[in-house]
């Protein structure tokens, strides 16, 4: 026999805090959650080893997010030049961005995209060569402020 266990609020041992059940759907963590490893010798924190940030971007003419996480808005600065503006921001600017990108001139062209700027609430950068890129796939890891 199944049973199913309905409840609000799961503490820990102290009743001094744990996740909060808000919905059906959704169980938030603390930011000290850890989980332990498929062969039980290494633990993670859950939070810190999340993307914060990712958007795959149509480059070309009008740019546009086709989906995305975490990014507010696109900002077009030029053929290839491009600002990633961030919905909620970075601690600090050590955040590690990962880029690539595909087309632009040399169609079959694999590009990586140059970082000129970064800052707590977007980075700057450009596709290589000054091309426009279709698509261009970025993903920040790090620390939200």
């Amino acid at each position: 026999m199944t049973s199913q266990l309905n409840v609000d609020t799961i503490v820990d041992k102290q009743g001094t805090g744990g996740p909060t059940v808000q919905s059906p759907t959704l169980t938030e963590m603390a930011n000290t959650s850890t989980y332990v490893s498929d062969g039980g010798n290494v633990s993670q924190n859950t939070v810190q080893s999340l993307a914060k940030t990712w958007v795959n971007i149509d480059g070309t003419g009008t740019i546009a997010a086709r989906d995305s996480l975490n990014v507010g808005s696109l900002t077009d600065n030029g053929t290839g030049k491009y600002d990633i503006n961030f919905t909620n921001n970075f601690g600090n600017t050590n955040y590690c961005m990962v880029v690539g990108g595909f087309g632009g001139s040399g169609i079959g062209s694999n590009y990586s995209m140059s970082l000129n700027t970064t800052a707590e609430s977007n980075v700057r950068g450009y596709a290589g060569g000054y091309a426009d890129a279709d698509p261009l796939q970025c993903t920040a890891l790090g620390d939200l402020a």
